[in-house]
């Protein structure tokens, strides 16, 4: 009988070709089935990227670029539906406003398209980041935890983008289609779709139902803490600079205070003593792992009128340093509230993973409807539209707030330059909210759960990267 030779006797450089084709042809196998949807199981995918740490900061994310990647050969929106293609989707379980969310609303700004639905988010050279796939991050939404979303319709928008990245496995509620009257304030959630061909893959955590654990929900929630909360903290702060109320006192004194900080502009909030208890439950009723929340939008002299100014002039905002300076107080006190209920979670033995990003907030863009490609540079104020120059401080306060270490289990993340880049992929009817299937929504989500799933387990606060 022959002999047939072993490796070891194998001349080196032809074992080495050997093992060089092994792994074109593994990469190759790889590379399909994770372009390949009809063909992707999640299986394969977490053997490969279970939970070790691939870096990427938030920064090394944001340092990137826009490239052009068209996704179909379509040459122009003929059909409203149509959008679906460019973007790659499958579809959208969620059904509110779904045109104006697809960009698809208006039909004289169909010539956007193919162009904008055409270009990915390209981070650092130095960000190792595995594709996004809504099949696997379902696979680490329903075992590791979902997301719980609090914030104003920027927020919504990512809900809906979210809907659209990870269907056909999900069904969303309320259905608008039926009832287009239901309350924006109410809450919104996707749940595992019966009918997903990934439910055999899934190890489902115990107590956690199919029909009624929501893998992702909205909550419409402005500032982060409700109308009480505010008021009472705006009669017990005294702001420097701030509006007196009675032009008859002494300006030696204390300001007078106004009746409450609101005007009667309407916004929606609520407390974290309303909204914590939900997120720390467990299942069937939740089953989150993270509460990503962004503010920013609604801090206006407009919703806050008791800090507006008008002798302050445009130019200052009309009295908005003295909100910037209130949002520093409320940010903080939010901060302890959510930490301290995340410590008294594990106190009462909660061992499931919990941890909240904080989203640094999207200002508009003046005549964005001018562009229609990204931008290689963010885009200047020229005017002094509602608080969007000063946005960029906003977030600068609330990311020096929660740097330290007195917030372990809340992250900020200043992910926001990949959309200032994209004047050109907003809503059509205005400058600030963005459409679903441009890549930022999609790029934020993409991103979050890099972050959740690889990051935050070695993460170190900047506290202890500087000995504090």
């Amino acid at each position: 009988m022959a002999k047939v030779p072993s490796l070891l006797a194998i001349p080196r450089s032809v074992s080495r070709k050997v093992v060089l084709l092994g792994a074109i042809i593994t990469f190759a196998i790889t590379l399909y089935k994770f372009s390949s949807p009809d063909s992707f199981r999640v299986s394969d995918w977490s053997s490969i990227f279970s939970q070790q740490h691939t870096p990427c900061t938030p920064e090394q994310w944001s340092s990137g670029r826009w490239v052009y990647s068209p996704t179909s050969d379509l040459q122009a929106l003929t059909r409203p539906e149509q959008a679906l293609t460019f973007a790659g989707f499958q579809g959208c379980a969620a059904d509110r406003e779904y045109r104006w969310h697809l960009g698809t609303d208006n039909e004289e700004q169909w010539n956007r398209f193919p162009k904008v639905s055409s270009y990915k988010w390209l981070p650092s050279s130095r960000c190792n980041v595995q594709p996004l796939n809504g099949a696997a991050m379902i696979k680490d939404m329903v075992e590791n935890g979902g997301w719980f979303l609090l914030g104003d319709s920027i927020t919504e928008n990512q809900f809906f983008s979210l809907s659209c990245l990870l269907y056909p496995h999900v069904r969303a509620t309320p259905n608008y289609t039926e009832n287009p009257y239901f309350d924006r304030a109410w809450q919104q959630n996707l749940y595992l779709a019966p009918s997903s061909p990934i439910i055999s893959e899934l190890t489902l955590p115990e107590g956690f139902s199919i029909a009624d654990t929501p893998l992702v929900s909205f909550r419409r929630v402005d500032l982060l803490l409700n109308h009480d909360d505010l008021d009472a903290l705006y009669h017990s702060t005294v702001i420097p600079g701030e509006p007196n109320h009675s032009p008859d006192q002494d300006p030696r004194s204390p300001p007078t205070k106004a009746e409450s900080v609101f005007s009667k502009e309407q916004f929606w909030s609520l407390s974290p003593s309303e909204y914590m208890p939900m997120f720390l439950a467990a299942p069937p009723e939740s089953n989150y792992g993270t509460l990503v929340v962004s503010t920013g939008g609604h801090w206006t002299t407009g919703t806050l009128n008791a800090f507006r100014n008008e002798d302050a002039g445009e130019d200052a905002g009309y009295g908005v340093q003295q909100i910037l300076a209130f949002f520093k107080v409320a940010m903080r006190t939010w901060a302890g509230q959510v930490q301290d209920a995340m410590t008294e979670y594990r106190r009462n033995g909660g061992k499931r993973p919990k941890q909240v990003v904080v989203r640094a907030y999207l200002p508009g863009h003046e005549n964005c409807h001018d562009y229609l490609e990204p931008t290689t540079t963010i885009p200047e104020f020229k005017w002094k539209f509602y608080n969007w120059p000063w946005i960029q401080d906003f977030n600068s306060e609330f990311q020096e707030l929660l740097s330290s270490r007195e917030f372990p289990d809340i992250y900020y993340l200043p992910i926001d330059r990949p959309g200032r880049l994209r004047p050109d992929a907003h809503a059509t009817g205005d400058c600030l909210h963005i459409m679903s299937g441009a890549g930022v929504l999609e790029g934020w989500s993409h991103y979050i759960w890099h972050f959740v799933t690889r990051e935050v387990p070695v993460t170190p606060r900047v506290g202890d990267l500087h000995g504090e």
